[in-house]
């Protein structure tokens, strides 16, 4: 019997851990990867957006993997004042990424989390718990590393993000071309 496999990807972790080793991840590489080592039953993408921007790098991602494969969970982001006054915005989707994961943790034999988030630490044992292997995606190669000692610890399978690299990485010649600055444009040519 083929091992069956869900992926969840807590989207502003990964995007952040990726950055932080200096590149950008390529979902449909990412995808690609999975799908040729298990049959891949669902991978789940988990984000917050800002409702009043229509047109943000976020919402063009979100559209691309719900037209591609994934499986986008979102919800919008809360403002408030902290008790100094200050605004700020909270979005967080780890309840909604929890209750996925129980839920489908009877029709899989292996979970694939994108994530260092220490919060996940419970869930990863309670899916252990039904007899599901668990691998974390993240990342001890940055100072400081990326993911919570508790949740690599928790973890059947620990991958350093940096070990993907080739494989779900863009390729660099696909980034669009830096745009040179207007000062370095000879005179004719700036608005």
């Amino acid at each position: 019997m083929e091992n069956r496999i869900a992926l969840f990807i807590d989207g502003p972790n990964l995007y952040a851990t990726a950055k932080t080793l200096g590149f950008d991840v390529d979902y449909k590489r990412l995808l690609k990867e999975f799908q040729g080592c298990a049959a891949l039953l669902r991978a789940f993408y988990y984000t917050a957006i800002i409702e009043d921007q229509e047109h943000s790098s976020v919402r063009a991602l979100i559209d691309w993997l719900d037209y591609n494969g994934y499986t986008v969970v979102t919800k919008a982001t809360k403002e408030f004042i902290d008790a100094s006054g200050r605004r700020k915005v909270k979005g967080n989707m780890h309840i909604e990424l929890a209750v996925d994961a129980m839920e489908i943790a009877e029709h899989v034999d292996q979970m694939v989390l994108f994530s260092g988030d220490g919060d996940f630490r419970s869930l990863v044992e309670a899916v252990q718990g039904r007899g599901v292997c668990v691998t974390v995606v993240s990342t001890i190669s940055s100072q400081p590393p990326m993911i919570a000692d508790e949740l690599r610890r928790q973890a059947d399978v620990f991958i350093d993000l940096i070990e993907l690299q080739s494989k779900i990485g863009r390729d660099s010649s696909e980034r669009p071309a830096p745009r040179e600055p207007v000062e370095s444009l000879p005179g004719s040519l700036r608005r």
